[in-house]
């Protein structure tokens, strides 16, 4: 048994050789492959967005600007004097089919030419066009009021608004517990719900090029907040589906700050000297911290601002009425003073 051993342990070193070999060669192919898995696709946000103008009838300007990121990424801006809200979209092109994120705050195609531009940049497959999903971060009309351009397409098909429509369409079963997955061929969009903004609202990771698509979960703007818990807890939920993946960007929904953190107007046409438009993984990791010191009214932060404003209309109006009801005690305290003298 021992000479058998023996023979066998001397009689084949070049097979035990060329097993090693084969191992470690895998090894390394396998870690490879890993590693460019891992690797975002790199991207350029080497962009001035339209500003809008002080005079939008003085100053023409094109309604949509289109930035490449990188030959399957594109953002599209529509120019804040088509409409004040400014919005971003995002088109994702896999090899099966391409996804468009929001539609953006205009409905007329003659003003704002959204589904042409987005046909135009879809790239031919079987001698047609590559098949569409449009999708939104949430269901507020200036992320959807463009959903109709695309009804009657061919090849397109438009996610549900509805609470029920959104859970059901992605197959959310413990909202807003789980992450729904969207295959787009070679190309994996993780979608990640995030009430709190609005209750149907999602954000939207994308595994090619690492950009976490946030709407109005996280923008350079003001977070608008409609359960602070629910946000919370979004912030929370997000935090830790990225702690293990890489994150090249946050982009939002809109840019509402200057770059110096400054709100724009509410309803101004106009963004000069705009805060960019990518936020950082810094950013999101205060969130949650941020809503723990929120004050339930208003709370800055360098990159956003966080207000309720159901509650501040309601302070405002309560301090309206007592302002009215003091001025109404003075002037008849007054009218009796007269009289009395």
């Amino acid at each position: 048994m021992n000479q058998l051993n023996g023979r066998r342990q001397t009689a084949n070193p070049f097979l035990l050789y060329l097993g090693a070999t084969w191992k470690v060669a895998v090894s390394i192919s396998l870690l490879a492959a890993a590693s460019a898995w891992s690797q975002p696709v790199p991207g350029s946000l080497d962009a001035h967005w339209n500003e809008g103008a002080s005079d939008c009838k003085a100053t023409p300007q094109a309604p949509l600007q289109v930035h490449a990121y990188e030959p399957q990424t594109f953002i599209l801006r529509q120019s804040p004097c088509a409409d004040f809200e400014a919005n971003f979209l995002y088109l994702l092109i896999g090899s099966d089919k391409a996804l468009l994120i929001d539609t953006g705050a205009v409905a007329d195609p003659k003003e704002m030419p959204l589904a042409k531009t987005i046909l135009e940049l879809l790239p031919d497959k079987d001698q047609k066009k590559l098949p569409l999903l449009v999708a939104h971060t949430h269901r507020h009309m200036d992320h959807r009021a463009g959903d109709p351009q695309f009804a009657s397409l061919l090849s397109v098909q438009i996610v549900p608004i509805d609470f029920d429509g959104v859970r059901a369409f992605y197959g959310f079963t413990d909202w807003p517990n789980g992450i729904a997955h969207l295959d787009l061929g070679g190309r994996t969009v993780d979608v990640i719900p995030t009430p709190g903004h609005n209750e149907t609202h999602l954000a939207f990771y994308d595994n090619r090029t690492g950009i976490l698509f946030s709407g109005d979960f996280l923008m350079p703007g003001r977070l608008l907040i409609d359960d602070a818990a629910a946000y919370r807890e979004s912030a929370l939920r997000v935090v830790d589906f990225l702690k293990t993946r890489p994150l090249s960007h946050i982009l939002g929904g809109h840019i509402e700050l200057d770059a110096a953190g400054h709100a724009y107007r509410f309803g101004s046409h106009y963004h000069p000297n705009e805060h960019r438009l990518e936020l950082a993984r810094e950013d999101l990791a205060a969130l949650p911290a941020a809503f723990e010191n929120f004050n339930g009214f208003y709370a800055r932060h360098p990159n956003y601002i966080l207000t309720n404003p159901i509650r501040n209309l309601l302070a405002l109006a309560i301090i309206a009425a007592v302002a009215l009801i003091f001025i109404v005690w003075g002037v008849r305290r007054l009218l009796r003073h007269r009289r009395g003298g």
